[in-house]
């Protein structure tokens, strides 16, 4: 009996070990490394991987906080784009350029979710208005307000434009992003705005799920920007320039973007043009390149977006 619980226990104490040093290696490991940048371009990968100041200092640990979008199937209505005709080539900046808004960054906070529907909207209402309702609308509206998601410690996409269609979201101005430290704000109850102005809120309509290639193309290209969840592992994150496609390392969790277009390299390599939500240090001033046409990471069937709603 005594030599059956002293293996009970040394098995025990072992796993225990065993787990601890994963959790201190997690807590204490770059996400970020000259290795992995090294072996990423010694490979035959379409990118060029570079150590960079977002994330200088931080674990791997710490990186797996910023991916909030939780990724799954949703139930949402599926769009499909009969006999769409799409160029080569399409830059949403290019078309639109007072209306597609810069880069943001969601900080410390696992909050790319609301970054991503926020600013496709905002987008959207300008495109749909001709310019006439230009407003970046307020990410902390969602962190801090939408109740069917967990600020934060991450939402889904659907439920990010459900309270978009259902309750609007103010602008950024009237709540300002104040969730970079990790913790969203209380609700404001009654609801009043920072700035002193009154709260106008925007809505989404006709909400869709998009994952064939060419419906996707047509409505960024018809509408503007969409939002999208992908899968993100730690080789993304030294992502410097090229088109990115998944090549070393282990997956860090879901996180969501804003697609403003498509490309074609020289060596006719296809990639969807992708705005990031962390600060313009990262990759291309805060874009990324990323293969286009066989669903790399989950980025084209996790679309999410509904058309400008009229106010």
């Amino acid at each position: 009996l005594f030599r059956s619980l002293f293996n009970t226990m040394k098995t025990f104490l072992l796993v225990l070990f065993v787990v601890s040093l994963a959790v201190f290696n997690a807590y204490t490991t770059p996400v970020i490394n000259q290795d992995l940048v090294d072996e990423i371009n010694a490979s035959d990968a379409p990118w060029i991987a570079a150590l960079n100041d977002r994330f200088a200092g931080v674990s791997v640990e710490e990186a797996k906080k910023l991916m909030g979008t939780i990724l799954r199937k949703n139930n949402l209505p599926r769009k499909t784009y009969e006999d769409a005709s799409v160029p080569d080539t399409f830059d949403a900046r290019t078309q639109w350029p007072n209306c597609i808004h810069p880069i943001r960054n969601q900080e410390q906070c696992g909050s790319c979710w609301a970054f991503g529907a926020s600013e496709a909207l905002s987008d959207r209402i300008c495109i749909a208005t001709n310019g006439q309702t230009n407003v970046i609308l307020s990410p902390e509206d969602l962190v801090s307000c939408d109740t069917t998601d967990m600020g934060c410690n991450g939402g889904y996409l659907e439920n990010a434009w459900d309270y978009m269609q259902n309750t609007g979201i103010v602008t950024d101005s009237c709540f300002p992003y104040s969730a970079g430290n990790g913790d969203a704000a209380p609700c404001p109850s009654p609801f009043t705005c920072q700035d002193g102005s009154t709260p106008t809120r925007y809505k989404a309509q006709n909400i869709v799920s998009l994952s064939d290639v060419a419906s996707i193309q047509t409505s960024i290209q018809t509408y503007g920007p969409v939002e999208t969840g992908f899968s993100v592992y730690q080789d993304f994150m030294n992502y410097q320039s090229g088109v990115y496609k998944h090549t070393s390392g282990s997956l860090l969790g879901g996180h969501a973007v804003k697609i403003v277009g498509w490309g074609v390299t020289s060596d006719s390599t296809q990639y969807w043009i992708v705005a990031n939500s962390w600060g313009t240090s990262w990759g291309i001033n805060g874009f990324f390149w990323i293969l286009r046409g066989v669903d790399e990471c989950g980025i084209e069937s996790g679309v999410v977006v509904g058309q400008a709603a009229s106010n």
